[in-house]
């Protein structure tokens, strides 16, 4: 703490100090989302009122536009009451109908909403909520994964929007993996879900003859954009990690940890269809993590092959034969620019001959 502060020059007056601001910044936030949690929850509640009160059939056809007017009057200073607005929060009751919720605002609300939905709906800002809507066509589980992920990551609207476009819902722990025969029941299925299949790179920009190193290359110049991808809890270690086995150097593709199932996760990429003999190399730098990177408070190093196509048949079978947790996914990347593309603007020597000229 700046000493300028206070004249007081004690450092128990100072470190009390230093606490009341960390107690006030944290009153802030709990103020912000309390605010937020009532109001998304007097969205919930405006939308049931027009279902329950069949507002559409019983006051006709302007029945939004009459209601946005009268709502406006009634709160001049308040903006959330347009026309889509309000059909939004219909739309979010519909989705969201089993909760049981009194109409009252009060301190019971959380012990109010039945255990299968919880409250987690209403800590969500309204404008992601809209985006969530839009995506996933009424399915409720759908909703509540992206609500779920969102509080978990604390995602900006640029990210939640760049998950809803890519399929996350769809693509999340579907990577083929031997997880639950080489791992225990309580890490498998955590280690599972921190897998996707398959990835998508369209955050690259590569040209469509691009070869193994030029991806690696650019999936670690857009490292923040890959973490994203690759979901809560990675930590990037290094790229072309050495392991010097013996006499043996080995270089890992990728090496990151990840803190939500506290292990290493080995990443080896492949531009090429998967072939069997990956899943031999994969395991072995898997056992060399083990052996010289694992403490005792790390879990079992896990391994993940990502290659451009794979024969689901033949992965099973290949992961079948390695006593290692491994698993095997695809990537997507259409971002793609052709070899022959000539960019719009002229290059240095083409402006110079011109000049020549």
């Amino acid at each position: 703490m700046n000493s300028k502060i206070t004249s007081i020059n004690n450092e128990e007056y100072k470190n009390w100090l230093k606490d009341l601001k960390n107690r006030f910044r944290q009153s802030q936030i709990k103020a912000a989302v309390k605010v937020n949690v009532e109001l998304i929850r007097f969205y919930w509640l405006l939308g049931r009122d027009i279902v329950k009160m069949k507002s559409e059939s019983k006051w006709g056809s302007k029945f939004y536009e009459t209601l946005a007017k009268d709502l406006k009057e009634l709160f001049p200073n308040t903006s959330g009451f347009s026309v889509r607005n309000l059909q939004y929060m219909k739309q979010f009751y519909e989705l969201f109908a089993d909760l049981k919720i009194t109409p009252q605002v009060g301190a019971q609300m959380e012990n109010e909403i039945m255990p299968q939905v919880g409250a987690q709906i209403f800590k969500v800002p309204w404008n992601h909520l809209k985006y969530i809507m839009d995506k996933v066509d009424g399915n409720k589980e759908k909703a509540l994964f992206f609500i779920n992920e969102t509080i978990k990551n604390n995602w900006s609207r640029d990210v939640l929007s760049t998950f809803l476009n890519t399929n996350l819902y769809e693509r999340q722990g579907k990577a083929i993996t031997n997880f639950e025969y080489q791992l225990p029941k309580e890490n498998s299925d955590l280690a599972q879900q921190i897998t996707k299949d398959p990835y998508n790179f369209d955050f690259l920009a590569l040209k469509d003859e691009y070869n193994e190193k030029e991806l690696k290359d650019a999936l670690i110049d857009n490292i923040q954009k890959f973490l994203i991808e690759l979901g809560t809890g990675f930590a990037y270690m290094g790229r072309e990690y050495r392991l010097q086995i013996g006499e043996t150097e080995e270089f890992i593709d990728m090496l990151f940890y990840n803190t939500s199932i506290h292990a290493y996760v080995v990443v080896e990429v492949k531009t090429r269809d998967f072939k069997p003999a990956d899943v031999g190399q994969l395991g072995t730098y898997v056992v060399a993590v083990d052996h010289m990177l694992k403490t005792e408070k790390d879990e079992k190093t896990i391994g993940l092959l990502v290659c451009k196509n794979k024969n689901e048949v033949l992965a099973r079978y290949a992961l079948e034969s390695s006593t290692q947790p491994l698993g095997i996914s695809s990537f997507e990347l259409s971002n793609l620019i052709p070899e022959n593309f000539k960019g719009s603007l002229p290059t240095i020597e083409e402006i110079e001959n011109k000049l020549k000229d």
